[in-house]
């Protein structure tokens, strides 16, 4: 049976991952600090989905402080999904969080790695926060890095590191950038969750700036649908693909198509424009459907309608 590390476990994308590793019979550890970034309650949920399949363990701790060379023994994956997350919330005293968890971590990881004899690939979760206010629209991954948040600046460096990783001693890692995902679990702190949320309370949803903000939006299951397909990619090893949604969608055309899937009209309050907030993005997906025949294939009310009726379960 194939062994497989899911860090980050408990959170948004990685309990997607390590679910859908376990539905395919594979052996998968995943580990978790359950920190209280947001409602680790919240986690535990994805955890009590996880634990009613026979082959998946939990590991709970720091990734600094785990003895990796015990738990890289016949490991061949290890999608590294454990982050710091959140745009706004990296400014200031809360910096050192992001130093911490996204590129010590990293490196850490990484260290033991290099010395990991049944290692394959390690998938390391990146972001297209490392583009910052990009230049070209749709952004294709050669164009440079430059990040406009704390975060992004972490998670780029991270991901150099990866790459310092691979060329100095052989660790076989991809990288995803993923544009926005979202769906049931997503993170509290993500807008998507914010504006049901709001909704189910008869509040208005905040609005940063004039709500005409486009992002690229990826539905979960194709995030996931990236990650196992960049774990047995012949051509991924050393490689940095955009994972997206296949559309870029201006924030008000979203609002509207969420009213109409709550079946009422939405409240909004806007808000002084975010700093560190990219104000377009969109992912140039054409690299990653080339080496890993990544094909999005849920659309923006498709997705938006699941996560609704995941957001009404988590409150009611």
């Amino acid at each position: 049976m194939t062994k497989i590390i899911v860090t980050g476990a408990a959170g948004f994308i990685g309990s997607h991952i390590a679910e859908a590793l376990l539905r395919q019979d594979k052996e998968v550890i995943g580990i978790d600090e359950f920190n209280d970034y947001y409602d680790p309650t919240l986690k535990h949920k994805n955890i009590a989905i996880l634990k009613a399949y026979p082959n998946f363990k939990l590991v709970e701790g720091d990734i600094q402080l785990l003895d990796w060379p015990t738990l890289l023994q016949d490991v061949e994956v290890v999608y590294h999904q454990a982050a710091q997350a959140g745009v706004r919330a990296s400014w200031g005293s809360g910096f050192r969080a992001y130093t911490e968890r996204n590129i010590n971590a990293t490196q850490i990881l990484l260290e033991a790695a290099k010395d990991a004899k049944n290692l394959q690939r390690l998938v390391f979760a990146s972001t297209s926060s490392v583009y910052g206010d990009a230049e070209t629209l749709p952004t294709h991954e050669d164009i440079p890095p430059r990040p406009v948040s704390p975060y992004g600046i972490t998670k780029l460096a991270a991901e150099r590191l990866c790459s310092l990783y691979h060329k100095n001693f052989g660790v076989p890692f991809v990288s995803l950038r993923y544009f926005t995902v979202y769906g049931p679990r997503q993170r509290p702190d993500m807008a998507f969750h914010k504006f049901f949320k709001a909704v189910l309370q008869d509040e208005a949803i905040p609005i940063y700036g004039d709500g005409q903000q486009t992002r690229d939006f990826t539905f979960v299951s194709d995030a996931v649908a990236a990650n196992l397909a960049a774990a047995t990619a012949p051509d991924a090893v050393g490689e940095i693909f955009n994972i997206g949604g296949g559309s870029r969608v201006v924030l008000t055309e979203v609002l509207d198509t969420m009213a109409e899937i709550v079946g009422q009209p939405i409240k909004t309050n806007h808000i002084e424009k975010a700093i560190g907030d990219a104000r377009h993005t969109a992912a140039d997906v054409s690299k990653a459907r080339k080496i890993l025949q990544y094909q999005p294939a849920v659309s923006l009310k498709e997705g938006l309608t699941q996560e609704w009726h995941w957001i009404k379960s988590l409150y009611s």
